[in-house]
């Protein structure tokens, strides 16, 4: 067979490579597509030989994307968007509205591509979306305010977890702060566990802070960080150039994992729901930031 008569690979395939890009992680990804990871394993060496290169470096951290990978990755994307389409022209449209809660919290590259999204998928729904701290949308649901909601906090959380991300201490890439000297923090002032997560961690271990700026949003609290004028927590995959992280070599102590969930009142239109939750986990994971190592 020549270069031209070679077929195209399968979405499956696709959808593998893309999953596994996403996370980073073959069991991450294996969990995620509901199959087992010898499974995936061989649709990735099948989608490797099928194209004769290497889509993934592989080391002790995970698998990150390889040249090769890089390239493949838009092209994936939009090949799957592009066959989802067809599938959906043969779909009954919905219509309707539909009110959203979404993490202040979250990237914005996340925020924009979960709206972008749905309304490119679903032309005939009016959204309405509230950008906030999450301690207050299972509420928000229960009364009806809110028909889907993304909630976060450790431990057992309300909803369906389709997110586990680790908070890090970060500082700039050229502070220096000695053992003894009290920790200058950067916290958002958003009344939850969040909040309260780094002076908690610091005073169980017992060492010294000060609160050295307050904001209420992530933007202002990178900045502070950059600026190398406070220390702060923000999620593994929020950390930036010109960042570091801290770890219990540096004196800070470990923090608890966080999950994300998705809560949907169920007296609203279920297929709204249902499709706006989609796009939602979508973006989620395809915001996620390449490993530190990386950057």
């Amino acid at each position: 067979m020549n270069t031209n008569e070679r077929t195209s690979p399968d979405s499956s395939l696709l959808r593998t490579f893309l999953e596994i890009a996403d996370c980073g992680n073959l069991t991450l990804a294996a969990s995620r597509l509901n199959r087992s990871q010898s499974a995936i394993s061989v649709q990735l060496r099948k989608l490797e030989t099928e194209l004769n290169v290497s889509l993934f470096e592989r080391d002790a951290k995970g698998m990150a994307l390889s040249v090769n990978g890089e390239r493949l990755l838009p092209v994936a994307r939009r090949v799957l968007s592009e066959l989802g389409q067809v599938h959906a022209l043969f779909q009954p449209a919905l219509k309707g509205k539909i009110r959203v809660g979404i993490p202040d919290d979250f990237e914005e590259n996340v925020l924009e591509q979960t709206l972008a999204d749905f309304a490119r998928s679903n032309p005939g729904v009016d959204v309405v979306a509230s950008s906030g701290c999450t301690v207050g949308f299972p509420e928000a649901i229960q009364r009806g305010a809110l028909d889907v909601a993304v909630y976060s906090g450790p431990g057992e959380i309300a909803g369906e977890v389709f997110l586990t991300q680790k908070p890090v201490w970060v500082a700039s890439g050229t502070m220096c702060l000695g053992r003894s000297e009290p920790v200058p923090l950067a916290i958002m002032d958003r009344g939850c566990w969040w909040q309260d997560l780094p002076t908690k961690a610091l005073e169980q271990q017992g060492r010294a802070y000060n609160i050295a700026f307050e904001c209420s949003g992530l933007t202002s609290q990178k900045a502070a960080i950059r600026a190398g004028f406070a220390i702060g927590i923000l999620y593994e995959n929020s950390v930036e150039q010109g960042m570091k992280v801290l770890t219990p070599q540096d004196g800070f102590p470990p923090l608890p994992l966080s999950k994300r969930s998705i809560i949907l009142n169920p007296d609203a239109p279920e297929k709204l729901t249902m499709a706006m939750a989609k796009a939602i986990k979508n973006a989620s994971l395809r915001g996620l930031a390449k490993p530190l190592s990386a950057l």
